[in-house]
């Protein structure tokens, strides 16, 4: 199974699309896109599945907008795939059987900030980057932070996470309302923004994380947080993978208030050298960093390096110094460019599982074994605070054989990770990539699911392919 291009699952007629097209071009003019290269830029996928191209993309910019798409996508049948900044890894974005691409980057404002309340409401479109950027004179910023500059809307479709879940959560924590264009084009809203509700259905939990196949989000409403007094991060070095991660279980389970966690393995710290220029010694490192007052951060790193001791972990160097630490970050967040230097000229597959952080060291050793006995180049690197890591497997798209062992161990890995009671995907969300694994870890659920996405879009428009089938 290699990576070319996936042939197309028929769900509707090629005249129907044709029909819905003609249409909206008629209604949008150059915004309704049919070239091939834009379709291709829209159907693209950083995983080992091919490239789907829709029919055409139309670049929304109003909820009143999207809504009229999908009318007139729902009158001809004509499934409809929704598109922020493109950075998600599981196939979100292909189109399996073609029809219309939504592209919701013109949809990028801040509508309101309601500071003394810590919230705001935003277009979809706008990235976590521009947002932090927009709310940094109010003192408060957006906390979720998956590495990749990412669209808000795209976060809240995949219910992201990322390096600072341990201490904030993840989306699902932090969206209070949503505003959703459902599959027949009705506009409706799923919440308030009061901090709680006892009133009917948790629809928004509902919306977040369906990855597009249950509606169109075009509007969103966010907690923040106040920007800490003082932030401390640093580094520690480990003798091995296993000792980094009893670290992490024990500062957990010692209820530090640790904001960021993270690890990195041998492998991903010579990578990090490599591109952004340090002088990290090779070694199983942990990346870490404490949010609160200048007392508090620097007792929590004192009572971190006491315990990375413990497991023969250190010295731990930390600071305070905002330049020092963005440099750590920033290696951090360059580390899926890094690793594509370990060998110039491949693809690098990410995946990412998750376990109960009482099974994590285990599942990363069994992990790292499991890597060098099928000779792949794979560096781990992880959010370990909460049991979550990822594997970037470097795979020659030429090579058969390279490929299909990267197949195979991605599902090893998820089926492990699943019998110790934990998730295929902690964060990357199904998609296409993962659908396969979802049985194992759901079972007679799926069927819910099912039903769910039947009722709400009985003529599986929306995202077909994704997630689940039907």
């Amino acid at each position: 199974m290699g990576l070319a291009t996936v042939g197309r699952e028929e769900t509707t007629s090629s005249g129907d699309i044709e029909a819905a097209v003609s249409k909206l071009r008629d209604l949008f003019g150059e915004r309704c896109a049919v070239s091939r290269a834009v379709r291709e830029q829209h159907g693209h996928t950083t995983s080992l599945l091919g490239n789907q191209m829709p029919d055409a993309v139309v670049f929304a910019q109003s909820t009143e907008e999207v809504s009229q798409v999908v009318r007139i996508c729902a009158a001809h049948g004509t499934p409809i795939v929704p598109f922020g900044t493109g950075t998600s890894l599981e196939g979100h974005i292909n189109a399996p059987a073609g029809g219309v691409c939504i592209d919701m980057s013109g949809m990028n404002e801040v509508l309101r900030v309601h500071a003394e309340d810590l919230d705001c409401v935003v277009q979809p479109g706008i990235t976590r980057g521009k947002l932090n950027e927009y709310l940094r004179d109010t003192g408060l910023f957006f906390p979720i932070d998956p590495g990749a500059d990412a669209s808000i809307g795209g976060m809240v479709a995949t219910r992201a996470s990322g390096t600072n879940a341990v201490r904030y959560g993840t989306m699902k924590d932090n969206v209070l309302a949503l505003e959703v264009v459902m599959p027949d084009g009705t506009i409706v809203r799923t919440g308030s923004r009061a901090k709680k509700s006892s009133a009917g259905y948790d629809l928004t939990r509902l919306l977040v994380g369906s990855e597009g196949t249950l509606g169109i989000i075009t509007e969103i409403t966010l907690r923040l947080q106040g920007i800490p007094e003082a932030i401390s991060g640093g580094i520690c070095p480990f003798p091995s993978v296993e000792a980094a991660c009893n670290a992490v279980i024990m500062t957990i389970q010692s209820g530090i208030p640790v904001a960021r966690i993270e690890l990195l393995d041998t492998l991903q710290v010579k990578a990090c050298n490599l591109h952004s220029k340090l002088t990290l010694a090779e070694v199983p490192t942990l990346f870490l960093e404490f949010h609160g007052t200048k007392a508090g951060v620097a007792e929590q790193s004192e009572l971190f390096g006491e315990i990375a001791a413990e497991f023969e972990g250190g010295p731990f160097k930390w600071t305070d110094k905002a330049e020092e630490r963005t440099k750590l970050w920033h290696a951090r967040h360059e580390a899926y460019w890094a690793c594509l230097e370990l060998r110039p000229g491949c693809k690098s597959v990410t995946t990412d599982v998750c376990v109960p952080i009482s099974r994590l060291a285990e599942c990363v050793e069994a992990t790292r074994e499991d890597i060098e006995a099928t000779g792949l180049i794979a560096p781990i690197v992880g959010h370990v605070g909460d049991g979550n890591f990822h594997v970037s497997i470097l795979v020659d798209p030429e090579s058969e054989a390279e490929v299909e062992a990267a197949h195979a161990f991605i599902g090893r890995l998820n089926l492990r990770a699943i019998e110790m009671e934990g998730t295929c995907t902690g964060e990357h969300g199904v998609g296409q990539g993962k659908m396969k694994y979802l049985e194992r870890e759901h079972g007679d659920a799926l069927d819910v699911m099912r039903a769910v996405k039947k009722g709400i879009d009985p003529l599986n428009i929306m995202n077909p392919g994704k997630i689940i089938t039907m």
